[in-house]
């Protein structure tokens, strides 16, 4: 017997920042998806952070423009305004 699982795509939210980059920990409280810096350093170093496709453990890890984030299913996808 043959199960067909249908996946949700996952959906892309765009977050705009005005400075040439950001820091993982403190885009992940920009975009309350953390309490804290304490928080976003514990999911970090959990590896429960990608970063461009790719599981990232460095909370000073800096986000540049059109950079993607994927946390708790979601994806967020940074863009410098200027």
């Amino acid at each position: 017997m043959k199960i067909k699982v249908k996946v949700a795509e996952k959906k892309t939210e765009t977050v705009s920042i005005d400075t040439e980059f950001i820091r993982l920990d403190a885009f992940l409280k920009l975009c309350n998806l953390v309490q804290s810096g304490g928080h976003a350093k514990i999911v970090i170093q959990d590896g429960e952070v990608k970063v461009n496709g790719e599981v990232c453990t460095m909370r000073g890890k800096k986000l540049h423009n059109s950079d993607k984030v994927e946390f708790n299913r979601k994806i967020y996808e940074v863009r410098v305004t200027e």
